[in-house]
């Protein structure tokens, strides 16, 4: 260093430290700690008399050090399962209107959301997360065998499976398959046919609601599975059942984009809907609502599924405990 540079002062101002800020807002450093924590116990007014000369003087809390001392991240992981196509993106009512319950819960708290698909799931970042939240478990539940490797508390958005102790929230299944049984039976269809993907928990509920009420009226449906959640898949699965010359005179598609494409299949070939084939969908979507004919569907509340997702999701990494969850469901009728 030069002569001439050894006694020169910095032009950069220090930073404003913490005891800095606690003289400008005229109380104590523990107090100002506590008003700018997210789960620090003051009064409201000081609490935003102290963000606000924060702000101000633009000071910076140090979250990565306060975490690191509270073993915190202040951080939930959301991993969707699904596999996000041009067909099926990331846009659609499922996940994004999960998604926007989760994230108005947890902004409350000051919480993060650490938004993933599957494939990013092993990032450093998901493993330092205080929680998971995982939106679909799975054919045969393999995300939920797959994410538990990460041994973070975690809650599933689904379905109950027998032997497994995970906390799921999901919509009352049994009940939207039931009440599409009992729409079809009150409108005199007794050859109905069910399109999804059992290996599923969730639709498996749903054909179990279904076949469970038509049973005792002597009504079997036709089971087409193994078939991706997509309105191709359903555009499929109608023209094979016309073309094996299958008995059918309603279908209950375990999603609303299998419901479209079955029902534009069916018109393609010459059928009317409903007046020969009745149509039902899952989720209530919008875009079900705006299609030709206005697609009737089974109703669940994703919003407030995506809140207790993220209620049940603190209190784990709180290390309070949490249980299973279950939302009504409801048939919306219109013209299919």
């Amino acid at each position: 260093m030069s002569k001439s540079g050894r006694g020169k002062k910095s032009n950069v101002a220090a930073p404003v430290t913490m005891a800095d800020l606690a003289a400008l807002a005229g109380v104590s450093k523990i107090t100002v700690s506590r008003a700018l924590s997210a789960n620090g116990i003051v009064s409201a007014r000081t609490r935003a008399h102290v963000r606000a000369i924060a702000a101000e003087s633009g000071y910076r809390f140090n979250v990565n050090a306060r975490n690191l001392r509270l073993r915190h991240s202040q951080t939930i992981a959301v991993i969707v399962e699904m596999q996000p196509s041009v067909t099926r993106p990331m846009s659609d009512p499922y996940p994004l209107e999960l998604l926007g319950g989760i994230a108005q819960e947890l902004a409350a708290v000051d919480y993060s959301v650490l938004l993933t698909t599957r494939q990013g799931a092993t990032a450093p970042a998901v493993q330092a997360a205080d929680a998971v939240i995982l939106l679909g478990q799975g054919a045969k539940l393999q995300a939920v065998h797959v994410f538990d490797r990460l041994r973070l508390p975690m809650v599933v958005w689904g379905a109950p499976s027998p032997g497994d102790q995970h906390i799921v929230v999901g919509s009352d299944n049994r009940s939207g398959g039931a009440s599409a049984a009992e729409r079809f039976l009150s409108l005199g269809r007794h050859h109905p046919v069910f399109i999804g993907d059992t290996d599923h928990p969730e639709m498996a509920e749903r054909l179990s609601g279904f076949a469970r009420f038509l049973e005792p009226h002597g009504v079997n449906p036709v089971v087409v599975g193994d078939c991706p959640f997509t309105l191709e898949a359903g555009m499929k699965a109608a023209q094979a059942l016309v073309r094996r010359k299958t008995r059918f005179d309603a279908i209950f598609a375990c999603n609303d984009l299998l419901a479209m494409g079955a029902i534009r299949a069916l018109i393609e070939l010459g059928l009317r809907v409903p007046k020969d084939v009745s149509v039902i969908g899952y989720d209530d979507t919008p875009l079900g609502a705006a299609f030709i004919p206005p697609l009737s569907s089974v109703h669940q509340n994703w919003h407030e599924g995506g809140r207790l997702l993220a209620r049940k999701a603190l209190a784990l990494a709180r290390g309070e405990k949490a249980g299973s969850e279950t939302l009504p469901s409801r048939l919306v009728l219109r013209e299919t």
